[in-house]
Order: structure tokens, then sequence, then C-alpha cells
């Protein structure tokens, strides 16, 4: 069982490398890298490539560990005991089943995406050592312990927004997911849109990578962000030149809102512009 990438999904050797280690080790696969570099779509690629199933388990800065594993649930007891409904005498009728529980309860292994981990409190993580070392736990309730019937891939992904603990570290095999270089954006380009023109794709990359050197930019524009103004360029039809000429006289791209998400970037390539004419 070896992951090599997907028609969908263009995965370095780097990260297929790094995916099969995991898999091979029987460990969870941490991912960390910048919004949009493709960590929360690799986990579906992976479950497409191998044909296994995937269960999402999106964090909140909300979540608790307990939710991925079950909840009580004693609001509707009470409710259904006050109407006097006999499945109040099984508690079992009341327990529901997290994200982990699914995975640990299927009938094959399955593809389990822990997506963006970094979000929740920094005890999260170590709230989960014990799972996913034994790939077990206990439901008091109902005095069950409850065993993963085929361990799952476990894929963690972060935007290293905060530091995880060293315990649950450990416990991972990790992978920072690299900025695509330009030959391998082209990849990811012409996977999303095989027909597009060449010449608008290049232009348009020369002009993408020059607004994410463009220093003190608050926000760089991501790989999607990208596909999504590539889109908009060939929906509304603007020509390769407009790309070619536009930093002589801005350094604004039209379309801008597709790459640009703050005002103060927007009024950076602004001032830059300026004084760019301004040396002229």
């Amino acid at each position: 069982m070896r992951f090599t990438g997907t028609k969908e999904y263009v995965a370095t050797d780097e990260l297929q490398m790094a995916v099969n280690a995991a898999i091979s080790l029987q460990k969870p696969l941490l991912i960390k890298g910048e919004p949009g570099t493709g960590k929360t779509m690799l986990a579906d690629q992976i479950a497409q490539s191998l044909g296994l199933e995937l269960i999402q388990w999106h964090i909140k800065s909300t979540t608790r560990a307990q939710q991925g594993l079950y909840e009580y649930d004693a609001v509707s007891r009470l409710r259904d005991s006050q109407l006097g409904d006999p499945k109040v005498h099984d508690i079992a009728n009341y327990i529901v089943k997290g994200k982990l529980w699914e995975a640990f309860d299927a009938d094959k292994q399955v593809v389990l995406l822990i997506d963006e981990i970094d979000k929740a409190d920094i005890e999260f993580p170590n709230d989960l050592l014990l799972e996913i070392d034994k790939m077990e736990f206990y439901v008091y309730e109902t005095r069950q312990r409850i065993k993963a019937k085929h361990r799952p891939i476990v894929i963690i992904t972060s935007n290293n927004e905060k530091e995880l603990p060293d315990a649950f570290l450990r416990r991972c095999f990790f992978h920072f997911i690299k900025f695509p270089d330009p030959v391998t954006m082209e990849k990811i380009v012409a996977v999303h849109y095989p027909d597009i023109k060449k010449e608008l794709v290049s232009q348009a990359m020369d002009v993408f990578f020059d607004v994410r050197k463009v220093p003190g930019l608050k926000k760089k524009p991501s790989t999607s962000e990208l596909i999504d103004w590539l889109k908009l360029l060939m929906a509304d039809d603007i020509p390769e030149e407009i790309l070619r000429n536009q930093d002589n006289t801005s350094a604004i791209p039209p379309l801008y809102g597709a790459l640009l998400k703050n005002e103060q970037d927007v009024h950076l390539l602004e001032k830059l512009a300026f004084m760019h004419r301004a040396k002229r």
C-alpha cells in the first residue's frame, strides 16, 4: 500500500516519501505549511489513491479532545425521562460517537484527518496521547473499552500558528510542505486548468511570485488563491499584455482581490507603485 499522488494532486517526491514512511511506521503524519498549500486536500487524495474511506475531524478553537471520542447527551436523556420514553433505561442510547470512535469502529482501514490541530487549546494534543499510542479508549458511562478494529492512517494538519507539545510530536512523523517552486506550480495549475494558455500562466505566475517577494507583506498569496485568480483572469478574458506591462504603471495586479486579502497589503503595493513612478 503506497501513495504515489493522483491526477488531481501534485505530490512531490519528498511528500510521497513522508506519507509512505508514516504508513509503514504506523504513526500519524503531521503536516505543516502555509495555508493554501493543499494540506487538507492531501488526506482526501491519500484516501482516494488507496481506495479507503476518509473520516474528517475539523478542529475549532472550542474543540475538546473528548469530542473526538464520544459525548454523553445528558440533556436528551433528561428530556426523554420527562416524557416517559423507555429508552432512557439504556444509557448507550445517549452516547454520541466521535470521529475517532468512527475510525476505530470501521470494518476496514480508513484515513482519519485531524484538520488544523493548532487551532485548539495547547492541551488538546496531549489529551490524545493514549488514543494515538494504543488506538483504544474507555467509555466510562457504559464501561466499554473501544479498540480500533484496524489502525487508521492518521493525517494531522497544522498551520503553525502555535507550537505543539513535545510529547505529542514524538508520536508523529513530520513533514513540512514547502511553498511550490514555479515548476511545481505550473504542474498544479495544469491539473486544475489543463486547457489554459501557457502564456497567460507564465505572465500570471511572474506577477504572483513578484507579489510574494514584496517585503513587509502581511499575508502572502497562497496556491489556492493563485488558482482562483487564474480562474477570474480566464473568465474575464484578461489579455496577457496587461499582466506583462502592469508593473510599469502599477504594482496592483488586475482583479487583485483574489490575491490580496487586506487593505494594508493593497496600500503597500500602491505605495511601491508610486515610488517606482517617482523614480522614473
